[in-house]
């Protein structure tokens, strides 16, 4: 099974920041963030993690992830646009993906896990971030992302509903996965399991995503966590 992609101070850094609007916990958020680029010590990672799993506002939880607003892209995905057009295009004539589509997506994601090797950037590139698909060595976790889009699409499904994410996973560690909105809500999928599962029962934070509307931009993402 793949391992995750490994940890990204800058992430904890931008939810801190993404909270830092008005009252308490937003000023504590803005505090942690910037004392997290400087201090990353295990009990103030822990304490960031608790503090994002508290909104400054009640969210209910719904089936769809809500933007938020614009933000910039993550480092990695800066070039995605330019390198692999298809990563950020608007299908014509879209159609909502139903439960009826279920069956080929799942054989999509254990195809992808199953068959693509997991390989770190900085093993394979030299560089923290690289944004691609997988090569004969294999691919990290964004790169799981864009193959499993790229087949999707291959198979009709709307370029638009097949959306790249940025979350912090279960341990609060940053990773990324594919999310597909289907007429009933958002699904996850992951290259740390072949479970396909709603958003919200990843246990993930969801930082940022492409923009629904505009793939080749990004935005921040409320969650109920």
């Amino acid at each position: 099974m793949a391992q995750f992609c490994g940890p990204d101070r800058l992430r904890f850094a931008e939810r801190g920041r993404e909270m830092a609007g008005s009252g308490f916990v937003g000023r504590v958020g803005q505090v942690l963030s910037g004392m997290f680029l400087t201090r990353p010590e295990p009990l103030l990672m822990l304490s960031l993690a608790l503090l994002v799993g508290q909104p400054a506002q009640a969210l209910q939880k719904t089936s769809f992830l809500q933007p938020v607003r614009y933000v910039v892209a993550p480092q990695g995905a800066r070039q995605l646009c330019s390198d692999n057009s298809w990563a950020c295009s608007v299908s014509p004539r879209a159609r909502q993906i139903s439960r009826a589509d279920l069956a080929a997506i799942d054989q999509v994601n254990r195809t992808v896990n199953r068959q693509t090797r997991s390989i770190a950037d900085i093993i394979q590139f030299q560089e923290e971030e690289n944004w691609s698909l997988p090569t004969s060595r294999g691919g990290d976790c964004e790169d799981f992302a864009l193959l499993k889009k790229r087949e999707l699409i291959r198979l009709g499904y709307p370029a638009q509903a097949l959306l790249i994410a940025t979350v912090l996973d279960k341990k609060r560690r940053g990773h990324a996965v594919l999310v597909v909105r289907t007429e009933t809500g958002d699904l996850v999928l992951d290259n740390l399991t072949n479970s396909i599962k709603k958003w919200s029962e990843t246990g993930y934070i969801f930082l940022r995503m492409q923009d629904p509307r505009t793939p080749s931009k990004w935005v921040s993402v409320a969650t109920a966590y």
